[in-house]
């Protein structure tokens, strides 16, 4: 209504213009007619017109100067002759003539020209495919694109996602990423522009529609139904929502539930809801004084939404189901007069009817038509039992909600029919409706708290948070929130790229965020070069139909910092933001204040990986490394020592007599060698020596061979040193 109200709203201008230059055009040529004639009849006035008509081009002011002109010199010379004062009419008449037509002429030339404008604008349209940069959908490539129809750099789009969390309001669900579109040249450009935004949904249902939300540079909010089509563009095949607008700002396609607007004659109407046939409506003639357009909306209470509820209170034990909750919009201005009578499904108790039928079954095998085993509430008819108006001692009971507040409607009686089906009049304007069935009477304080919690409830999701550190890079982490309904397959799918940590089942609403922060010896390296500001916590914003994933990257806050542990230590805590915390803040979605920040409402442990830190330990400090010129060199040192066995190695540092300190620090340094023990006890012995140049060190490590049981060893020591003495005496 309100795209077809702008279209009337701009054509009546143009139509009125058209009707003023045609009467225009029309009384011009009335009066160029007249002096034509006249003109005729004086042939010595004819070129001096044809003289002044010639002068069409010039310009408005000029011709009325020229105007006041003549007749400044008409009152001048009252004496002339009756011919000239006619003369001088008739020019005047010409040059009024000449303006009109010289406006007219600029009018049609200046429309001319617009229209041509338009019309080479219209022809150099194309789609105009963006690729939109920031957070992706790895689901499908598709979403990553907008595509807009109009000339080549006349609008650029970009993402908004961090305006994500304010675009779905009550039971909305974001279904596309958020774009933003802008005009270069606002003068230049012209409306309407088509904008395609690809989507996908899902979890589908009958009671839910696809609409394109747009929110303007104003802040207003409009919707528009597009023409939802699948196709490929841009080399990739996906949903698309197309609509044509004539403003630009903030686009996103969201899932709202389904309306239905209809108009209630004088006459009365029985309406079927579309959205679930079993909800029916029938209005009296005469309900409404006039006739009135009404809207209806249906959210449906499911049997595990019902369970979840029950669940957390005690008191809600005697519910046994619930209809679906009808929402209502009639005009404040037309009160009901006649009854409404609507129809809702609300089962009854199937344990109940499962044992009903095993009874039926067992009295139509063993019964007869005479036979007294048949209930009396039934009658045979053509072979078979049909039951009677069932009689339950189920209670049925009406809440209606006015100005947000539930109320229990206690004068309404409500009739049972078949298939679970129940009905009721309604004799007063409710905004929304709802019946429970009970085994047992129940406070009128819990009705109403029942039916806040199912309303609260349709819109609120169990979500889990996973962690995964990257199997390549411990540093990057994976986060993301995942309702539990894709639980199962998601972690399948992320245990197969590492280990996953997860956190105990959280509440979340459409658009909820969860703000991350660290405790203990780790934090995020976006935090720590920000300043720490409140605006640099990660943020991690769900929506039900799209992935809520985050890349953390993650460092240590005190390099030595749990010592005792080989790994760094430290939690990620996640609180919730809700909607109503958000405000718009230059584009962005922003919290209104810190301090609203409670719990956190989970917590995972993070760890890192110490830095293998290589200690060079010089071992020239403990250990004198001998010169070749001296006796018992390092070459011969590092060949012996490749000679012995530990055991060998351990009776040498015996026979030697090494310290047992120094035998132990031998095997502390080199565990894994035995060639390097063996070397470093020889190293050592050596170093404990007198430093003289003519004490016998290779005689003494030879006794020492000789002990061990290795004389080879001791000879071939002998014989090396000889050799190497004999080469520093020829040297020298």
């Amino acid at each position: 209504m309100e795209d077809l109200m702008d279209r009337v709203t701009k054509i009546i201008p143009k139509l009125d213009a058209a009707v003023l230059r045609l009467s225009t055009h029309e009384e011009s040529a009335a009066v160029f007619q007249e002096p034509r004639d006249e003109d005729e009849d004086n042939p010595d006035q004819t070129e001096e017109v044809r003289n002044q008509q010639s002068e069409y081009n010039l310009e408005f002011r000029e011709v009325q100067d020229a105007q006041d002109q003549k007749n400044t010199l008409d009152s001048g010379f009252n004496s002339s002759n009756c011919s000239t004062e006619k003369e001088t009419k008739e020019k005047t008449n010409i040059r009024g003539q000449e303006k009109d037509f010289y406006n007219q002429a600029t009018s049609l030339e200046a429309e001319e020209k617009d229209r041509e404008n338009k019309t080479k604008w219209r022809t150099e349209e194309k789609w105009i495919t963006t690729w939109l940069t920031g957070e992706t959908d790895g689901s499908d490539k598709a979403t990553n694109a907008c595509f807009v129809r109009a000339p080549a750099g006349a609008l650029t789009c970009e993402a908004a996602d961090t305006v994500s969390c304010l675009m779905a309001s009550g039971s909305e669900e974001l279904i596309s990423r958020v774009i933003r579109v802008k005009v270069q040249d606002r003068d230049a450009f012209h409306f309407p522009v088509a904008v395609a935004v690809p989507f996908c949904v899902r979890h589908r249902g009958g009671h839910r529609e696809v609409a394109v939300k747009i929110v303007d540079e104003e802040r207003r909010v409009s919707y528009i139904t597009p023409v939802t089509t699948e196709e490929v563009r841009g080399g990739q095949k996906g949903r698309f929502a197309e609509v044509k607008v004539y403003s630009l700002g903030i686009f996103a396609v969201v899932s709202r539930p389904k309306r239905e607007m209809y108009n209630v004659p004088r006459k009365g109407l029985s309406l079927k809801i579309p959205m679930d046939p079993r909800i029916c409506l029938n209005y009296l003639p005469g309900s409404f004084t006039a006739p009135v357009m009404a809207q209806t909306t249906v959210q449906p209470v499911d049997a595990v939404l019902l369970a979840a509820v029950k669940s957390r209170n005690d008191a809600y034990e005697s519910v046994v189901s619930a209809s679906p909750l009808l929402h209502l919009t009639h005009p404040n201005s037309q009160p009901l007069r006649r009854p409404l009578t609507i129809t809702l499904p609300c089962p009854p108790n199937s344990e109940k009817k499962e044992e009903e039928r095993r009874k039926e079954s067992k009295a139509h095998q063993v019964g007869a038509p005479s036979d007294p085993l048949i209930p009396s509430g039934k009658v045979r008819i053509l072979g078979a039992y049909v039951r009677s108006n069932e009689t339950s001692n189920e209670l049925l009971i009406v809440l209606g909600s006015r100005d947000k507040q539930w109320t229990v409607l206690d004068n309404i009686v409500i009739r049972n029919q078949k298939n679970g089906l129940v009905s009721f009049d309604l004799i007063e304007n409710f905004d929304r409706l709802l019946v429970v069935r009970l085994l047992s009477p129940l406070q009128p304080c819990h009705l109403t708290a029942l039916a806040e919690e199912l309303e609260a409830s349709a819109c609120r999701h169990s979500v889990t948070v996973v962690l995964q550190h990257g199997r390549d890079d411990p540093h990057s982490v994976f986060l993301a929130a995942l309702p539990s309904r894709d639980l199962s397959w998601e972690l399948n799918r992320l245990r197969a790229g590492g280990a996953v940590e997860t956190s105990s089942e959280i509440s979340l609403c459409e658009g909820d965020q969860l703000v991350l922060r660290f405790s203990g010896n780790i934090t995020s390296t976006a935090f720590t070069q920000s300043n720490t500001s409140e605006e640099s916590h990660e943020r991690l914003t769900f929506h039900c139909q799209r992935r809520n994933e985050l890349l953390v990257r993650l460092t240590e806050v005190d390099p030595f910092g749990n010592y005792s542990s080989p790994c760094y230590k430290g939690t990620a805590l996640f609180y919730r933001v809700t909607r109503a915390e958000l405000e718009w803040r230059r584009d962005k979605a922003v919290l209104r204040d810190a301090k609203l920040l409670a719990n956190p409402v989970c917590k995972l442990p993070l760890s890192l990986p110490k830095k293998v830190r290589v200690i060079h330990r010089p071992i020239a400090a403990r250990v004198k490394i001998a010169e070749d010129a001296e006796p018992l060199s390092d070459a011969l040192l590092l060949w012996l020592s490749g000679e012995l066995s530990p055991e060998e190695t351990s009776l040498l540092a015996s026979s030697l007599r090494l310290s047992r300190s120094a035998a132990q620090l031998v095997k502390l340094r080199s565990r894994d060698s035995p060639s390097e023990q063996a070397f470093y006890v020889l190293a050592m012995w050596r170093r404990a020596l007198p430093a003289v140049t003519r004490h016998p060190k290779a005689s003494q490590l030879a006794q020492s061979l000789g002990r061990i049981g290795r004389p080879e060893l001791a000879r071939e020591v002998l014989l090396r040193e000889a050799e190497l003495s004999e080469a520093r005496s020829f040297r020298k």
